[in-house]
C-alpha cells in the first residue's frame, strides 16, 4: 500500500470508538478507505455500529499531521502495516469475527504459511522448555511456521526451538513493536523478526498492559490451525488461548504433566476435557494434515482420479517440490535418500516434503519412508 492510503488506516483507527468492527462495517459501504473520510456525518450514521457522534468524528477529523507523524516514524522503525486486504495477511486469522483490521509487522509475513500456536506458562519448568523446544524443533523441521507470544518460559522456547531448526517463527506482542517485553529477550525479538516476524495489532508505544493480552491471545489462535498447551496452571493465560482456538474451531493439543507440579494442572484438565495427548510433532501433524484440506476448502478426488490429479497438478509445483516430487516412485524411499540426492538441506527437504503431502501428492509411511499417491 501507499504512503498515503496508510495514512487513512493509522486515522480511522485513532479516531475514538471506531474499533475493528466499525472499520469493517465502513468498508462494506464505501469502495475505499479514503472514501470514508470523504462521506457526511448522515451518510456514515447510517450504517451499523457507527454512532452519531463517531460519524462526526470521522467526518471532522483534522488531526493528520499526528497521522502522518506515526507513519514517519513507522518507517523509521522498519514497521509495515498489513491490512485485512493484503495477500499476507494470515488467512486464517481473516476469518475470525473480531479479527484484526491491520496489523503492525516486523519481519517478514509468507502466504499460505502452515502457523501452529506453542503456549503455555510463564514459570516452566525444565522438562517444560526441554519439551517446548523438540517439539517446536520437529514442527520447524516439517515446514510448519510456530507462533507463539515472545514471553518468558514456554513461548521463549518455542521460538527458540524453531530457529534452532532454521525455521520460521511469529512472535505476537502485547505492546508495540518498539517495546520489546519481557527486556530479556531483545536479542530474540531479532532473530525473530529475521527468520519470520514480530507482530502486534498495537500501535509503537504501547505498554505491555495487562488487558492488552487476552486482545494478543485471540490472534495467536486466530491465525494458527491448532495451538499446542505445554504447562499451565489451572488458571492462565494460555487456558484462555486454548479457550478461544477451540471457540475457533481450532485444535487444541496439550502435553501431560505430573500431577504434582502445579504448572501440569491445566494441561491435564485440557486432556481431559478432549484436547488431544500429545509427546511428539507427528501426534500434531496426524491431526492438522485433515484439517488443511477442510480449511482451505479443498476436496479430495476419487481415488480413480489420482493419476489424472498428478498429472494436472505437477506443473503448479515450485522447482523443489518438483525435483523431489520426480525423486519419489511408487515404490517406498527413505527420507534420507531423498536428502542425500537433492544436496538440500535437511530442514529444507522436510519442508518440501510437508508441502507435497498438503497437496495430495504423496504419502508417509512408517520408518520416515514416501511413496507417491
Amino acid at each position: 500500500m501507499t504512503y498515503d492510503n496508510l495514512i487513512y488506516w493509522i486515522a480511522l483507527k485513532s479516531i475514538p470508538g471506531i474499533g475493528n468492527a466499525s472499520i469493517f462495517s465502513l468498508l462494506e459501504k464505501f469502495d475505499s478507505i479514503e472514501s470514508v473520510f470523504h462521506a457526511s456525518p448522515k451518510e456514515l450514521s447510517r450504517i451499523d455500529g457507527i454512532s452519531k457522534k463517531s460519524a462526526t468524528r470521522i467526518a471532522g477529523y483534522k488531526e493528520w499531521d499526528k497521522a502522518r507523524h506515526q507513519l514517519d516514524k513507522l518507517n523509521k522503525l522498519s514497521i509495515n502495516i498489513i491490512t485485512f486486504r493484503d495477500k499476507c495477511y494470515p488467512a486464517l486469522l481473516a476469518n475470525i469475527y473480531d479479527r484484526p483490521a491491520f496489523l503492525y509487522v516486523h519481519g517478514e509475513l509468507e502466504k499460505d504459511e502452515i502457523d501452529l500456536a506453542v503456549v503455555g506458562s510463564r514459570t516452566a519448568s525444565t522438562y517444560g522448555k526441554y519439551t517446548t523446544e523438540r517439539i517446536s524443533r520437529e514442527l520447524a523441521q516439517k515446514g510448519i511456521t510456530v507462533v507463539s507470544g515472545m514471553a518468558r518460559g514456554i513461548d521463549t522456547s518455542a521460538h527458540r526451538g524453531a530457529l534452532s531448526a532454521h525455521g520460521r517463527t511469529i512472535a505476537v506482542l502485547g505492546s508495540g513493536l518498539d517495546v520489546i517485553y519481557p527486556p530479556e529477550n531483545v536479542k530474540l525479538f531479532a532473530e525473530i523478526k529475521e527468520n519470520g516476524a514480530v507482530i502486534s495489532e498495537f500501535p509503537p508505544g504501547t505498554p505491555p498492559l495487562a488487558a492488552n493480552f487476552p486482545s494478543r491471545n485471540r490472534i495467536i489462535s486466530g491465525m494458527s490451525y491448532g495451538v499446542l498447551v505445554v504447562e499451565a496452571g489451572e488458571k492462565s493465560g494460555s487456558l484462555i488461548t486454548a479457550r478461544l482456538a477451540a471457540e475457533q474451531g481450532r485444535e487444541v493439543f496439550a502435553v501431560p504433566g505430573s500431577v504434582e507440579i502445579p504448572t501440569s494442572r491445566g494441561t491435564n484438565k485440557l486432556i481431559k476435557e478432549g484436547a488431544k495427548l500429545i509427546e511428539n510433532a507427528e501426534d500434531i501433524l496426524e491431526e492438522i494434515i485433515p484439517q488443511l484440506g477442510k480449511m482451505k476448502n479443498l476436496k479430495s478426488p476419487a481415488s480413480s482420479a489420482n493419476n489424472n490429479r498428478q498429472t494436472e497438478r505437477q506443473p503448479d509445483l515450485t522447482a523443489a517440490e518438483k525435483q523431489i516430487f520426480d525423486l519419489i516412485s511408487e515404490k517406498n524411499i527413505h527420507v534420507d535418500d531423498i536428502i542425500t540426492a537433492t544436496g538440500a538441506p535437511p530442514a529444507d527437504v522436510l519442508g518440501t516434503l510437508m508441502s507435497l503431502e498438503l497437496k495430495d501428492l504423496i504419502t508417509q509411511h512408517h520408518g520416515k519412508l514416501f511413496s507417491r499417491r
